[in-house]
């Protein structure tokens, strides 16, 4: 499977940005996705992920009540609808693809496959 990850840009604080991350092939339903950011001088972190069977989610405590990831299998993608968005998420985000457990879903490591990253900017 690839990854194509879109739908970055430039927003004000408070402002809103969907991200969307679209796989190649269908063996995509067989894996948990999750959504990761890397800001400039930073390791890469946590936003959220979404398992294959039953949709159960998660998420970052910075993430809670302002992030939605949601996975459309008909459309082979994954949504990373952010609002209330701050200058501190201003961040490259990257979705990935991966058969983990429960325990290890926060660790980057354990994802095999990556979409190519997309910007969000937000301004104060």
């Amino acid at each position: 499977v690839q990854l194509q990850a879109s739908g970055g840009g430039a927003v004000q604080t408070g402002g809103s940005l969907r991200l969307s991350c679209a796989a190649t092939t269908d063996t995509f339903r067989a894996y948990t996705m999750a959504w990761f950011r890397q800001a400039p001088g930073m390791e890469r972190e946590f936003v959220a992920a979404i398992r294959a069977s039953g949709g159960t989610t998660h998420y970052a405590d910075y993430a809670k009540g302002r992030v939605t990831i949601l996975r459309d299998g008909a459309k082979k993608t994954v949504y990373l609808q952010m609002n209330s968005l701050r200058p501190e998420d201003t961040s490259v985000y990257y979705c990935a693809a991966g058969n983990v457990i429960t325990s290890t879903l926060r660790d980057s490591s354990k994802y095999h496959t990556w979409g190519q990253g997309t910007l969000v900017t937000v301004s104060s």
